[in-house]
């Protein structure tokens, strides 16, 4: 775990890149949402809210290995955000944030419905669909899997 880290400030520009990237190539396919993928989400807006002092930063840490590679949100038991950079994807990043924050005390998240990926990652780590969905911002499937 050495090589995860609380997040700090100076992050927040690649944390807001990481996020911003995947969410587009994760995500865009299922939604095609032009206007929310490519003008309202954004690097800047994103690396605002990881700001010194924000929520956000409070509650992320970072896998650098000279490079940071990826990020994990949680706090209390919900684990909010797992990122990783596509290009580093299948690589053991994930798998690594995911033990951490774990290891931390997290135990459960919401995950999108269509991302089949992201729901047999967890499923391999120890975690399960609860049969409980919602749907957010009037078109966002989300299943809850608690490990």
């Amino acid at each position: 775990m050495e090589r995860i880290r609380k997040a700090v400030p100076a992050d927040a520009g690649r944390i807001a890149e990481i996020f911003v990237t995947d969410y587009r190539v994760s995500f865009y396919p299922f939604f095609r949402n032009d206007a929310y993928y490519f003008a309202e989400l954004n690097v800047l807006d994103t690396a605002a809210e990881y700001a010194a002092g924000s929520e956000a930063l409070a509650h992320s840490y970072v896998y650098d290995d000279g490079i940071v590679k990826g990020f994990i949100r949680f706090c209390g038991t919900e684990i909010e955000k797992l990122f990783v950079e596509p290009q580093f994807q299948c690589s053991g990043v994930g798998a690594a944030l995911l033990s951490f924050a774990v290891s931390q005390g997290a135990r459960e998240l919401w995950v999108l419905e269509y991302n089949t990926r992201g729901i047999a990652f967890y499923e391999r780590h120890g975690f399960s669909c609860t049969g409980e969905r919602i749907v957010e911002d009037d078109w966002v499937p989300l299943l809850r899997m608690r490990r």
